[in-house]
């Protein structure tokens, strides 16, 4: 499935965002079991677009249109440089296991501005979110 990019103007990739995996197997591009991390993205870009960008390969079965919840993260810091949730995504959300509080979906995440200090946006990707493609086989 091909990821619909954010349609929003994109600044300089000036903003840090931090990935951590809970179960990295699977979700690395270069098979590596790399937990975290670091990465920079642009004001307009979207969480998921930040992961895939960074070969970081979050499940987006829709393409990332809202229209499962495949890509549920959990925002653990920077939810305020963040978009808010519509009530499109907050339907969807509530379809994905493990909910918490700071849970969103990726691909509805748009990012509006850097955190004060220069601090990160913390996303951690749930241990049973891996992408049924690239997946490790049992």
């Amino acid at each position: 499935m091909h990821m619909k990019a954010s349609d929003h103007p994109k600044g300089p990739m000036e903003i840090p965002v931090t990935i951590i995996l809970e179960d990295p197997t699977g979700m690395n591009e270069d098979g590596s079991d790399k937990r975290e991390h670091e990465v920079m993205a642009a004001e307009g870009e979207h969480l998921l677009e930040v992961a895939i960008r960074n070969g970081v390969n979050i499940e987006h079965a829709c393409g990332g249109v809202c229209a499962c919840s495949t890509c549920h993260v959990y925002v653990e810091q920077g939810m305020e440089c963040l978009s808010e949730a519509t009530e499109a995504e907050e339907d969807r959300v509530e379809e994905a296991p493990g909910i918490q509080i700071n849970s969103r979906l990726s691909c509805q995440c748009d990012i509006e501005k850097a955190a004060a200090g220069g601090k990160p946006i913390v996303m951690r990707v749930p241990a049973w979110n891996r992408n049924a493609v690239k997946e490790v086989p049992h």
